[in-house]
């Protein structure tokens, strides 16, 4: 089974750097299932349902998000529907959309998807260790192959999801910050690891944020408006190869494309 994990899509520089590269990719890695973070994919912040649309379009199969998730309020009006975005499992019972699920792949292959958000530094949800081990329980019985997106600020509590999930998981794939790491391995138990897939969008900016609007903010302390930025357009992720018997990890690579160029 192998699997595409994009880091974090920003704006319509990340969705047409998606578009663009998606397709080539996949007959390059031979691809069964594409998951992608979402949650900065509309306007910079938030999703809509013309972005979700546009992004399943690309390719895409899954979509997960993290704690911009609620930026646009018309997520509110179809997230209960669209069985293909995840919104953080650990919201408080009753938030609308859905934390996990299991999906099925063209070929018959089942594939379980959680999405957990981290609490340092963050605002406080319910327990992202307790939460994505309920989860995991849930969908082992429907299937060996579960991928968990750990949407957290601190690389210590990605560290300690990934560590905690060892063996029970295919793989634990940090996103968030939008820098890549450069620490994938597979833990000893068989679970793929990875801190931060990085960010799909304008490298030439501050994690995807045009740098003049930033420094003006941190030179001044003055509120300023953060608009997307165009130059340099890249996707990031991580590529999985995964046991279909098993659900273990057999291999994972990071994966950073430029549009129109391999880096």
């Amino acid at each position: 089974m192998k699997i595409l994990f994009i880091g974090d899509i920003v704006g319509s520089p990340g969705r047409e750097a998606v578009a663009a590269l998606l397709p080539e990719l996949k007959k390059e890695l031979g691809l069964h299932f594409i998951i992608a973070n979402a949650e900065n994919a509309a306007g910079g912040s938030g999703i809509t349902l013309k972005v979700t649309q546009e992004l399943f379009a690309s390719g895409v199969d899954v979509l997960t998000s993290g704690d911009h998730i609620w930026k646009k309020r018309e997520i509110l009006d179809f997230i209960d529907n669209q069985e293909r975005i995840l919104r953080p499992a650990n919201f408080p019972f009753g938030a609308p959309g859905r934390g996990s699920k299991v999906y099925v792949t063209p070929d018959g292959f089942k594939i379980g998807v959680i999405n957990i958000n981290g609490r340092v530094f963050m605002e406080a949800l319910e327990c992202p260790f307790k939460t994505a081990l309920s989860c995991v329980r849930e969908l082992s019985g429907e299937t060996k192959i579960i991928i968990v997106d750990m949407h957290a600020e601190a690389t210590s509590e990605k560290v300690a999801l990934g560590w905690y999930l060892d063996g029970k998981v295919s793989a634990v794939i940090g996103t968030h910050t939008h820098i890549q790491t450069a620490d994938e391995k597979i833990l000893p138990q068989g679970t793929a690891y990875l801190t931060d897939a990085g960010m799909t969008g304008p490298y030439d900016s501050v994690i995807g944020r045009r740098k003049e609007d930033v420094l003006e903010r941190f030179l001044t302390a003055v509120p300023v408006r953060f608009a997307v930025a165009k130059d340099n357009v890249q996707l990031h992720g991580a590529f999985l190869e995964i046991d279909e018997a098993t659900g273990r990890a057999k291999a994972i690579s990071r994966i950073q494309r430029k549009m129109h160029a391999q880096i």
